[in-house]
């Protein structure tokens, strides 16, 4: 950031809510970043202007061996610290308390009672807040200079304060939804007792980073490998924004996209936004290098393989190239950290485009590096780009080509293409497209005996499905309503001649993978 804004760090023992924390003080317009948990005083007030510390939950248990613990400086470095579930007890146990594993563990939704109504982190929230717990070991005896003040039946010491030092904790989870006031307790934490100022939006982010990237980029080129989709879509408008004509766009039809997406790429980058726009129209290529080929892995190879030679060709027309600009979000960067530090803390690079040539010798432009998934939909929305970009469902890079089960042809992809267009149409005039975190269409290479128009048809089965998930690595199948399934199913048995029957698949994740390919 060209700014340094006021800034909350969140350290991350290990948790699945680390993300989610950093996430809801961004919600407050204060920025986080994540560390891990072993981060030096240093290097935490290297991330901004620190107003205050959360230490995440974790899986460890703290009286084990080994379990992970903070730079025993951080508690002398004057900052307001909020310890959760395991930060609370990590907390109390090296400033003198004790944590113990009880036989009563506490997960799910709990009532607390509120003991100090004064205290800073409960003002403004009821006496009995509804909290969700998720814990094994429980803190026993207070450290010197902490008090009580919030239980449940099971676990005395609920929540704890040492309001001299501006250390606090609770052994539930704020972050969650489950929590019905959690946000205003992380409001009060990170608002009114660490006293950051909420000036993080996405207007101010805009404005620094066109600074930021001028300043970096100066009078040489960028490049960026345009998708199509939310994030390199994004990050190519921010970078034009910035630096105009000195950006240039690679755009590689794959003949595995979806239904007028080459069209509508064009249209609205090289015409509405007007950028520099090198289009490659290699389907040809890719469907005679898929030809009889029918594994998966095997496909994929063979796409992203001939992805990356096609984006190299077209490269090297674009003249003197100093940087390659990706789409890289801050979850990136967070899940490439080990959060037990060591080697494998290092960032990794993500190269969105795949396995680049070592030569090319291009520095990284990650302008999106700082944001998650949900600031990069408002950004696109700020930067003027259509809702239905900036909204749309994940899209697999080998795109349509492995949602095509078995081999790839041009005929199948084209009525795939039909069929995966009926389907979002009809989810989207239902209005539950935003409900939906990925829904898809696949192929089958199974045919089945069919009537339509009185006459016996012997054709291909296709399969639809739609889930729910909150970052991909579990997912529930949606309950689509009947009525939405009857349209989308008569629709396509009408107008995809290759198709007589439809499925919809119940499967979640696991045991399945939300693609089938």
């Amino acid at each position: 950031m060209s700014k340094r804004h006021d800034t909350i760090v969140v350290l991350d023992f290990g948790a699945q809510y680390s993300q989610l924390i950093a996430r809801r003080v961004r919600e407050l317009g204060v920025y986080s970043q994540i560390l891990p948990f072993n981060s030096t005083p240093e290097d935490i007030l290297a991330s901004g202007d620190v107003k205050g510390i959360i230490f995440s939950g974790g899986p460890a248990s703290v009286p084990a061996a080994g379990s992970p613990r903070p730079d025993q400086r951080l508690f002398d470095m004057g900052l307001p610290i909020f310890g959760i579930c395991y930060g609370l007890q990590v907390m109390s146990q090296l400033l003198g308390g004790l944590v113990e594993c009880p036989e009563h563990k506490e997960y799910g939704i709990a009532n607390i009672d509120v003991l100090k109504a004064d205290s800073p982190i409960f003002k403004g929230v009821s006496a009995h807040s509804q909290v969700w717990m998720s814990h094994g070991d429980r803190v026993a005896r207070l450290p010197e200079g902490f008090v009580q003040t919030a239980s449940t039946p099971s676990c005395p010491y609920t929540a704890v304060e040492d309001r001299k030092r501006k250390f606090f904790g609770v052994q539930f989870h704020p972050e969650v939804v489950h929590s019905l006031e959690g946000q205003k307790m992380l409001s009060n934490f990170v608002l009114d007792v660490c006293q950051a100022q909420a000036d993080w939006n996405m207007g101010s982010f805009i404005n620094e980073a066109v600074e930021s990237i001028r300043a970096e980029v100066g009078d040489r080129q960028v490049l960026c490998g345009l998708s199509g989709g939310v994030d390199s879509s994004v990050a190519a408008v921010l970078i034009h924004k910035a630096i105009g004509d000195q950006l240039v766009c690679v755009f590689v039809n794959n003949g595995m996209l979806r239904k007028g997406e080459a069209e509508s790429v064009l249209s609205l980058f090289g015409e509405h936004f007007n950028m520099r726009l090198q289009y490659a129209d290699a389907e040809e290529a890719f469907l005679s290098a898929l030809k009889g080929k029918t594994d998966p892995e095997d496909k994929r190879k063979t796409i992203g393989k001939l992805f990356i030679d096609t984006f190299y060709n077209e490269a090297r027309k674009c003249g003197d190239i100093s940087y390659l600009a990706q789409g890289t979000l801050y979850p990136d960067i967070v899940e490439s950290r080990s959060p037990f530090g060591g080697p494998t803390s290092t960032i990794k690079s993500h190269h969105n485009v795949g396995g680049l040539p070592e030569d090319l010798k291009w520095k990284l432009l990650e302008p999106l590096k700082e944001l998650f998934k949900d600031e990069v939909r408002e950004l696109g929305r700020q930067l003027g780009l259509p809702e239905e970009l900036v909204d749309r469902h994940p899209f697999p890079g080998p795109g349509l080509g492995v949602r095509c089960i078995g081999e790839v042809t041009k005929e199948r992809l084209d009525a795939l293409r039909e069929i995966d267009a009926i389907f979002i149409d009809e989810i989207r005039k239902a209005g539950l497209y935003g409900e939906i975190w990925q829904a898809l269409a696949d192929l089958l290479p199974v045919k089945s005996v069919g009537v339509q128009g009185d006459e016996r048809t012997y054709r291909e089965v296709c399969t639809l499905r739609a889930v729910t998930s909150q970052d991909a690595m579990t997912a529930d199948w949606y309950r689509m309503p009947y009525d939405v399934l009857q349209r989308a199913s008569s629709r396509i048995c009408n107008e995809v001649s290759a198709v007589n029957r439809v499925l919809y698949d119940i499967s979640s994740k696991p045991p399945a993978t939300i693609e089938w390919e």
